[in-house]
């Protein structure tokens, strides 16, 4: 009997290695983890469309104007220290806004805060102008010290007395604008002014003004740093720990002791020395004196610089050099194309608008963070 071969079956093809997923993240995951960012850049193209729609409406090449304002705040003899002399006060504006910002508190009080320190500082830099820059040092303190004190008192009303703050720091722009005006026309009147007919103070002796070092204004050198010294302060301290806990969890930060009333208070007085010192450095380094027109807009800026900057102190920089090009240059943008110069209060109220409405952030990513999320994230990462 022949034997039966039994030989084994064939093997099945041996299956492909399984291969590496791929990343499906990519350009859209990075433009996901920094939304703040993403958001900041379609607010500044947005506001430049439109601001170029608008131009071209009135018979202007948008290109044209665009160039013209950054040359005018940029390249033209002088301009590049005129442009950082406006932004040193709108750093500090800024962070006026911040500081508070980080405890979930809104100072919209920076014109009043920026007034009074400006007619302190121009007022102590007069009377102390024999002494040089001693002089002007005492006018920066001096308004510190009053812009800091109308914040004390915001502070006190929010903090024991449940006044809300945007109420409070409107109430008091209203009122501080009067007492300056008060003051100008009254107790603190230059003798130029009796005859001229515009209120303003006695000039600030040319000892004691600020002037530039090497082509960079002495005030931004300063507003530079308390920018720098503010993150710092909330990053690597023990306080800005506290504001950013009272800020996150109110109800966490009382139960773990921190003080939540002093800490309410501090904030606002920080903030609003902080615009005082502005008013200050406006005073003593731009018009060397103080009138009421000193005040423009810098104090409500100071809130766009503030939302640009998403809170963070070392953003404010860049973010008030962008709205120092756009008003150091709208002069002579009117004057080279005709264009109104309000055109930049329109580009910059359009920014405003753009990063102060979360929706926008939800609707460049609601689609599609979820799908990212779950391509992107693993055991091993």
């Amino acid at each position: 009997m022949s034997e039966t071969s039994t030989a084994a079956p064939p093997s099945p093809p041996a299956e492909p290695a399984p291969r590496e997923p791929r990343d499906r993240g990519g350009l859209l995951a990075y433009l996901i983890g920094h939304q703040s960012g993403v958001v900041i850049l379609v607010a500044l193209v947005i506001s430049l469309l439109v601001g170029a729609a608008l131009i071209r409406y009135q018979g202007v090449n948008p290109w044209f104007a665009y160039e013209t304002l950054v040359r005018e705040a940029l390249v033209t003899p002088g301009a590049f220290t005129r442009t950082l002399q406006k932004t040193a006060p709108l750093v500090l504006t800024g962070l006026a806004v911040v500081l508070p910002l980080r405890l979930g508190l809104f100072n919209i009080g920076g014109q009043g805060q920026f007034a009074m320190g400006a007619v302190m500082g121009a007022w102590v830099a007069y009377v102390a102008g024999g002494t040089g820059f001693l002089g002007a040092l005492l006018g920066m303190l001096v308004g510190i010290v009053f812009g800091a004190l109308v914040g004390l008192l915001v502070g006190v009303l929010k903090a024991y007395r449940g006044v809300h703050e945007v109420i409070s720091t409107i109430m008091l722009n209203y009122i501080i604008a009067g007492i300056t005006f008060w003051l100008v026309v009254g107790p603190l009147q230059g003798e130029s002014s009796k005859t001229s007919g515009i209120p303003q103070t006695e000039p600030i002796p040319e000892a004691a003004q600020l002037g530039a070092l090497g082509g960079v204004p002495i005030g931004f050198a300063i507003a530079v740093v308390l920018a720098v010294a503010g993150w710092w302060m909330l990053s690597r301290t023990t306080l800005g720990f506290r504001f950013n806990t009272v800020g996150a969890n109110k109800s966490a930060a009382g139960y773990a002791g921190i003080p939540i009333n002093r800490v309410v208070v501090l904030s606002m007085m920080l903030g609003a020395g902080l615009a005082g010192l502005g008013g200050a450095l406006e005073a003593e380094g731009t018009l060397h004196r103080f009138e009421p027109a000193i005040v423009g807009t810098l104090g409500f800026d100071g809130i766009t610089i503030a939302l640009l900057a998403r809170a963070n102190p070392l953003a404010t920089i860049p973010a008030a050099f962008l709205v120092g090009v756009l008003r150091t240059g709208a002069a002579g943008l009117q004057f080279n194309t005709g264009i109104a110069p309000e055109i930049v209060d329109l580009l910059l109220a359009i920014i405003l608008l753009m990063v102060s409405i979360p929706v926008l952030g939800r609707w460049l990513f609601r689609s599609r963070a979820a799908k990212t999320s779950v391509a992107t994230t693993s055991w091993g990462s």
